[in-house]
C-alpha cells in the first residue's frame, strides 16, 4: 500500500503545488490535495492547520505545504503538536531535514524556488530516510517542548 501524503497551499502555492504533488505521486505517493483549487484569495494558516493535524494524527505520512514564500506555512504548521515542518529552498536542506529532524512536513516558497527546484526538493524529502541515533534523542527533545 502506498504510503498517503495530504497537500495543500494558498493562493500564492498553486501551481508549485501542482508540480510537487506529481513528483509525489511520480515516486508512488498516495496524495491528498486540500486546495484551495482556485486563486481567490485564502488564509494559508487554516490550510497549515488542516496538513498538520492530518500529519499528527498519522492519517498521512508526510504533509506537503506551498505559499509564496513558505515561511507563513512553516510557522502555521509547526504550532500543530507533532509537527515538524521544514522550509526548504534546496535538495541539501530536504536530505537533511529528514536524516536528523525526521521532518514530517515539507514547506514550500513557490516566489522562492521554481518548478524544477521545487520538485527536486519534493524528490529528495521523500527518498530520504531518518537516520535516528543521536538524531532521534535530538528529536525526542523537540517532541518534549509540545508538552
Amino acid at each position: 500500500m502506498a504510503e498517503r501524503i495530504v497537500a495543500a497551499s494558498d493562493h500564492a502555492g498553486l501551481a508549485l503545488r501542482a508540480e510537487a504533488v506529481k513528483a509525489a505521486q511520480a515516486r508512488g505517493f498516495l496524495v491528498e490535495d486540500l486546495g484551495p483549487f482556485s486563486a481567490e484569495s485564502v488564509d494559508y494558516p487554516e490550510f497549515a492547520r488542516l496538513v498538520g493535524e492530518r500529519v499528527a494524527r498519522g492519517e498521512a505520512r508526510f504533509g506537503l505545504l506551498v505559499c509564496g514564500t513558505g515561511i507563513g506555512m512553516s510557522i502555521a504548521a509547526n504550532k500543530v503538536p507533532g509537527v515538524r515542518a521544514a522550509l526548504c529552498t534546496s535538495e541539501f536542506e530536504a536530505r537533511m531535514s529528514r536524516a536528523h529532524n525526521d521532518a514530517n512536513v515539507l514547506c514550500l516558497g513557490q516566489r522562492v524556488v521554481g518548478a524544477g527546484l521545487g520538485t527536486a526538493i519534493v524528490a529528495a524529502f521523500l527518498a530520504e530516510p531518518f537516520e535516528g541515533g543521536r538524531h532521534a534523542r535530538r528529536v525526542d527533545l523537540i517532541k518534549a517542548l509540545e508538552k
